[in-house]
């Protein structure tokens, strides 16, 4: 099994806190965790998809009271939301009896945002924790490993399938079933056919900046039927919409944001892309590998600060603009290439934006400077660079 770099983090949440939500995608190792977790806290595990464990929760204050002692594992909570309102009342009964820390880990597949809409009542009682697809600091330190994590995508099972086909046939089972089963279980009734094309549409213009009026022409829909659908893949963690930054720099602007299909294994299942050889062939084999760097290093991204991109209306442009708790900002150009060459679009974004710090990700391994304040740096360069003005704990 892999070792996943988030489990300190949940484990140092359960000991302060009464219930911790660990939220990711369908199939990213939630459940594994978990489980791996609950061993040595002597764990109920429900799973909240089986109709047996949900009648288990028939009466869920006189149930979950007669548990107390142990941690409760509520896998799928999206199947009884209404349980949110039933665990505050146990936990404030509980705190009473000094049983107040590591008494539910719940595990949901979708964003914090669509959860805390029903669970509002928790608030001073939960830690959210976002759990990420497989990221370059959780498999072997070796370019060749790098590059199947890319092509493949980083959930588990995609990863380490035994050839790219069935990889690649695992990843459209995926999408078939969000298609047909989940997606229709959190948002309105959307025809599936429909979605797939939108979803299709997105990872050809991945890191493109949306144009939803573009999108609703070539699917025969609303512009906001399109917004409202990408909305769904946004709170389903499938999609990211990075927003553009807000500069008073006296230019204009791009204000709409760029979307990225968040894991690169469904882009490329998506584009019918199986193998390295198709993938290097392919037009969008260029914004796959920025969306693969930006998830790697937004995994990572320490609190408090926020993520933006910077373009003007000429094309001066930087693909990744950090702005730190304290204010300052950090610009990341990210290239395919083994030379970290960058265009002169990029100084002159700098110029426009001045951050203190610059780099350039690229696929190699090495760092050095390339010009007065700009860095070239690896990916695990990068993150390393990330983590080390974080309070998060450094790699294994």
């Amino acid at each position: 099994m892999i070792k996943r770099y988030i489990t300190e983090q949940v484990k140092d949440a359960l000991q302060r806190q009464a219930a911790v939500a660990l939220i990711g995608p369908r199939q990213v190792g939630k459940t594994t965790l978990a489980l791996e977790i609950g061993e040595q806290h002597n764990a109920l595990y429900l799973d909240l998809e089986d109709r047996d464990d949900r009648n288990r929760l028939d009466n869920p204050v006189l149930f979950l009271e007669s548990v107390e002692d142990r941690l409760v594992i509520l896998d799928e909570i999206h199947r009884v939301p209404e349980i949110f309102q039933t665990l505050r009342g146990v936990i404030d009964k509980g705190r009473r009896k000094q049983k107040g820390k590591g008494r539910f880990l719940i595990l949901g597949s979708a964003s914090i945002d669509l959860l805390r809409q029903s669970g509002e009542s928790l608030a001073g009682r939960i830690a959210y924790i976002n759990m990420s697809p497989l990221s370059v600091i959780e498999i072997e330190d070796n370019r060749a490993a790098r590059e199947t994590l890319w092509l493949r995508g980083g959930f588990p099972d995609s990863y380490l399938a035994e050839s790219d086909k069935s990889s690649l046939a695992l990843r459209k089972d995926f999408i078939r079933t969000y298609l047909e089963r989940d997606i229709p279980l959190f948002g309105p009734r959307v025809p599936a056919t429909t979605l797939e094309r939108l979803w299709t549409m997105l990872a050809h213009r991945q890191g493109s900046v949306l144009n939803a009026a573009e999108l609703a022409r070539a699917l025969e829909i609303s512009a906001q039927s399109v917004t409202r659908y990408i909305d769904l893949l946004v709170d389903l963690l499938l999609v990211r919409r990075l927003l553009p930054y807000a500069a008073n720099v006296g230019k204009r602007l791009t204000k709409s944001p760029r979307i990225y299909l968040r894991d690169s294994g469904l882009l490329h299942a998506l584009l019918g892309i199986e193998n390295p050889v198709q993938l290097a062939g392919h037009p969008v084999v260029g914004m796959s590998w920025e969306g693969f760097v930006l998830e790697n290093l937004l995994a990572v991204l320490p609190w408090r600060s926020s993520a933006f991109f910077y373009r003007t209306a000429k094309g001066v442009e930087i693909d990744l603009l950090i702005e730190r708790a304290d204010g300052s900002l950090w610009a990341i150009e990210i290239k395919r290439s083994l030379s970290a060459k960058v265009e002169r679009g990029f100084y002159a974004a700098c110029e426009d934006v001045k951050p203190q710090r610059a780099f350039v990700v690229y696929a190699g391994d090495d760092r050095y400077p390339i010009a007065e304040g700009v860095e070239a740096i690896s990916i695990r360069g990068m993150i390393g660079e990330l983590l080390a003005d974080s309070s998060l704990p450094p790699p294994f």
